[in-house]
């Protein structure tokens, strides 16, 4: 079973080094991605992890097929504004995939910040705001080495840059504000009461 790391963990905040391009397609990047997708896939919250928080210092991470969910649903919500606040639970719609991002690098930052809520798998329940650019772009190779670039606003935009801050040894509780503990019990409590509003 994988474990996924803790904050206090050095690999954390050591700068990841990158996948050499030899590696693309062969068993131990294979099994790096099984790891690291397995252990997003049990944490019900997650939306997206990096290798260091599986404790491999390379700079690879993955986006979850959820947060392409709550994307989506992000597409219908009324309120357009608030793309990142979601309840735990993904609405069941048609499953995208997992997304690899390899050797990632953010082209483009929107001058727009916004300051959004912000959790952390390796963080357990701590939770804050941080100030994100509200739109990014990323280049990456997927799993097989091919290059390709990547856009995203609000969610998936905070994502790309909570995970490279993670390639680069930076955890969100580093710039966060008004950082505060919830616990799984409130969380599921939280959850409950979301979907009895009908969200």
């Amino acid at each position: 079973m994988v474990t996924i790391v803790q904050k206090e963990a050095p690999v954390l905040r050591a700068h990841a080094e990158p996948v050499n391009p030899k590696d693309f397609d062969s068993p131990r990047l294979k099994k790096i991605l099984d790891d690291m997708k397995a252990a997003l896939e049990k944490e019900e919250d997650g939306v997206a992890i990096a290798a260091p928080q599986i404790g491999v210092p390379l700079r690879i991470f993955v986006v979850s097929h959820r947060a392409f969910e709550f994307i989506e649903d992000d597409i219908h919500a009324e309120d357009m504004h608030n793309t990142t606040s979601r309840p735990i639970a993904a609405h069941k719609k048609s499953p995208a995939h997992d997304m690899v991002f390899i050797n990632p690098e953010i082209t483009k930052l929107s001058r727009k910040k916004v300051w959004v809520p912000e959790g952390c798998l390796s963080v357990r329940w701590l939770y804050g705001e941080t100030s994100r650019a509200d739109k990014a772009t990323v280049r990456a190779y997927d799993e097989h080495g091919k290059l390709f670039t990547r856009g995203g606003s609000g969610l998936m935009a905070q994502i790309f840059q909570h995970e490279t801050d993670h390639l680069n040894g930076i955890l969100f509780i580093d710039h966060a504000r008004n950082v505060e503990k919830i616990t799984k019990e409130e969380m599921e409590r939280q959850r409950l009461e979301h979907e009895g509003h009908g969200h």
